[in-house]
């Protein structure tokens, strides 16, 4: 999810942030790309860490950042508690979860990671996962087949 970075940081001037646990794979992604036959343009910016509890600010919205490992080691959520939605990249989709079968990944940390941060959460929390359609935190929790056990 990195091989625009360059691109949109150049065309945008928009900062970069990036959960240290993650900066090795924005390092191999050029290795990677090469794998799949794609052309990989690194970023060579500066980078911002990014932590739990951090908010990200950007016009009249804000963000909180609820770390999650488990897709990658320094996977992140961004809740936006005025709205109620909670973006949750490839931690959480429309039933089901995030890969963790690559370098980084841990099913058991991100099982834990949903339910720690993500299953308590106010059942009417929209959920936009990074891939498919919209859902809810209560969707999750009551038919995820992944989540029943929790």
């Amino acid at each position: 999810h990195v091989f625009a970075l360059a691109d949109l940081a150049e065309r945008y001037g928009a900062p970069v942030y990036l959960h240290p646990a993650d900066r090795s794979q924005l390092e191999r992604a050029a290795v990677w790309s090469r794998g799949f036959g794609l052309e990989f343009r690194p970023y060579v910016g500066p980078l911002t860490d990014l932590g739990d509890g951090d908010v990200v600010s950007f016009g009249h919205t804000s963000l909180e950042v609820i770390a999650t490992p488990g897709h990658t080691q320094g996977c992140v959520c961004f809740l936006c508690r005025e709205d109620a939605v909670l973006f949750t990249g490839d931690t959480l989709f429309a039933g089901s979860i995030g890969r963790t079968d690559h370098p980084g990944g841990d099913y058991d940390q991100l099982m834990r990671s949903i339910a720690a941060r993500i299953l308590p959460l106010d059942g009417d929390v929209t959920v936009l996962p990074g891939h498919g359609p919209a859902t809810s935190v209560g969707r999750e929790r009551a038919a995820n087949p992944f989540l029943q056990p929790f």
